[in-house]
């Protein structure tokens, strides 16, 4: 009796787990429609730690990061070659797939370029750049989950404060 009543928490606790990782509404999903990309700010950025390898200074401006009603972290990011080109992307992360979207590019004219066909990709794909991966796992993604615009951001400040 005992084995059999362990059986069932087991089967009960791998059913939510599996839930966690897939909500109901995974399959009626449908993303909001993508906004036009925003202005950012180079003074304001939030830091993201990336590989000792890496040489491009990564930030996200704060002012820039959303949570949409889908669920998706949308920000811009942006990039400083060690020579001082400063590139940009306007992209969104969907955490509960660890799945990232380019929208819109941006030079260091700052003008925007919108991306013709932008495609869901996993974050920790060799991209060019894994910084979609570091800012999930850095406060953009608490657990897979998408939370409020706040929160985001001060997981993302917390993050920097304690230097990791």
């Amino acid at each position: 009796m005992h084995r059999k009543r362990i059986a069932e928490c087991c089967i009960a606790l791998l059913a939510n787990l599996a839930w966690a990782q897939s909500p109901p509404n995974a399959l009626d999903w449908v993303e909001d429609k993508a906004t036009s990309p925003p202005a950012y700010s180079r003074e304001r950025l939030i830091p993201i730690d990336m590989p000792p390898y890496v040489s491009i200074k990564i930030g996200v401006d704060p002012a820039t990061i959303t949570v949409g009603a889908d669920g998706v972290v949308r920000y811009v990011v942006v990039m400083r070659n060690a020579s001082g080109s400063v590139n940009a992307a306007y992209e969104g992360i969907r955490c509960n797939t660890d799945e990232v979207k380019t929208y819109a590019r941006s030079g260091s004219s700052g003008e925007w370029h919108t991306v013709a066909t932008p495609e869901w990709k996993a974050v920790n794909d060799n991209l060019p750049s894994r910084h979609a991966f570091a800012i999930a796992r850095q406060g953009g993604c608490e657990t897979r989950l998408s939370t409020s615009t706040a929160e985001v951001i001060k997981a993302l400040k917390q993050r920097q404060k304690m230097g990791n």
